[in-house]
């Protein structure tokens, strides 16, 4: 497993977490009643969707043996080989407006979306 608590200044971090988006997810996880020191937010692809890909999240208790773990703002995210491929360079939002609550992925790598906005080409 490989950790990427504290990058380098001249590095980017290969995902990056808003401070409102680590806010609601380390509420969610307290809620669960889970170690926010030890478990995450997982963030990963899955295929679906009508453009190809979607992008998944759930809570693990704690890593995989070869997921890359970033920390921001107090949340670890857990992110696996494959998915790295296609998120790289992402930013993780929480969004909270009149089209509903929830979080959002900004990724730099998309090259279209369907009209929905729940699926994605790279």
């Amino acid at each position: 497993m490989s950790t990427d608590t504290a990058p380098d200044a001249d590095a980017t971090p290969k995902i990056e977490v808003t401070p409102d988006a680590a806010d609601e997810a380390l509420g969610l996880l307290e809620s669960e009643e889970l170690d926010t020191g030890v478990a995450g937010l997982r963030l990963f692809v899955q295929q679906g969707g009508c453009a190809g890909l979607s992008y998944g999240m759930r809570f693990d208790e704690e890593p995989e043996e070869d997921d890359t773990v970033y920390e921001h703002h107090g949340l670890r995210v857990f992110v696996d080989p494959a998915s790295m491929n296609y998120i790289e360079g992402s930013v993780v939002d929480y969004e909270d407006g009149l089209q509903g609550a929830g979080f959002h992925v900004e990724n730099p790598n998309v090259v279209s979306e369907c009209g929905c906005g729940e699926s994605f080409r790279t």
